[in-house]
């Protein structure tokens, strides 16, 4: 899975939501042919990028090219069960990487439209937001 291998800061402040925002960054297709869009905002774990991803090799069967656009570095921390308030921040529980309407997830390249409009759909079903599939 994706993790990185040294970070700055081992926890960070959750930060405060942005509403009705789209993404700036990272919403054009840059290396492959196809690609997969983010219609919604979630956190993307690096568990699920990897789910989508083996999704797509497998359908694919080693033909093309599977670029992954996205890289979770923001670590959320979790608290054992049952533990009561106070003790101070969590450990480090997992990776993730904050999606926003508008940003490029995967890209395919090397493949029949078809192949990759099917591969990269079956992918949006392993993610926790609405996806949809473009083109050049």
């Amino acid at each position: 899975m994706l993790l990185p291998k040294k970070v700055k800061h081992r926890k960070w402040q959750k930060g405060r939501s942005r509403k009705r925002t789209i993404e700036t960054r990272g919403t054009k297709l840059s290396y492959g042919s196809f690609g997969l869009k983010a219609e919604s905002a979630a956190w993307i774990t690096s568990k699920q990028i990897e789910a989508a991803r083996r999704t797509i090799t497998n359908f694919l069967k080693r033909e093309g090219t599977v670029y992954i656009r996205i890289f979770p570095d923001k670590p959320v921390t979790m608290r054992p069960p049952e533990v009561t308030m106070g003790g101070g921040k969590g450990a480090v529980d997992h990776y993730v990487f904050a999606v926003r309407p508008g940003r490029v997830l995967f890209e395919v390249d090397g493949v029949d439209q078809k192949k990759a409009d099917r591969a990269l759909s079956l992918a949006g079903y392993k993610l926790p937001v609405k996806t949809r599939v473009i083109g050049k």
